[in-house]
């Protein structure tokens, strides 16, 4: 019986999978995660899961894996991880008031026979944010390690007008409605 492998270090991604009640192992990709010229949001988060699953299969051919990436998308520019509470409250400044796409490319590889790779576009309208809110909220979540310099599953759902998407757990990294049926598709038992 094959393994499930999540080829990905991110808390956010284990603890979203954990929710599927299937046992897995993690594994993580060693890949460069640079963006190719001329490559938009879109081909970069697919190419990327794709990639994560495929380095992760090399060593574990027999079963099946999951890869993922997400960017943050604001008037055509990525948005990266803030990874400093300045940079997080540079770019919730940037989305207040505004919309931010989130693209979230999702892979599932069963040997050389299973290959689906897809993406899922989750757009958040922000409220207008002041920035005494926003140095609050930084300082009491520390969303330093998340796209778009908030946490969903947490206090930064407050920062929100509104979510447009068809699965919410794509918002956090890992959408689990569009994986959900690759993994049926591969052959595993959810339930």
């Amino acid at each position: 019986m094959s393994r499930l492998i999540l080829a990905s270090t991110s808390t956010y991604r284990h603890q979203l999978l954990t929710r599927l009640g299937l046992p897995f192992d993690v594994v993580a990709p060693q890949i460069v995660e640079d963006r190719l010229p001329n490559e938009d949001p879109i081909q970069l988060v697919t190419r990327l899961a794709l990639a994560k699953a495929e380095a992760v299969q090399q060593n574990h051919p027999q079963h099946v894996i999951i890869g993922s990436d997400q960017v943050a998308v604001l008037d055509g520019v990525i948005m990266g991880k803030p990874g400093t509470i300045p940079n997080a409250v540079e770019q919730l400044s940037q989305s207040s008031g505004r919309t931010v796409s989130f693209h979230t490319g999702v892979c599932c590889l069963r040997g050389s026979v299973i290959r689906l790779v897809d993406c899922v576009t989750t757009r958040v309208v922000f409220r207008r944010l002041d920035p005494d809110k926003i140095r609050r909220y930084i300082l009491r979540d520390l969303p330093l390690d998340a796209a778009g310099s908030f946490k969903s599953e947490g206090l930064g759902i407050t920062l929100f007008e509104r979510i447009e998407g068809d699965d919410p757990t794509a918002l956090v990294g890992l959408p689990l409605i569009r994986l959900s049926g690759m993994l049926e598709q591969a052959g595993m038992t959810l339930y």
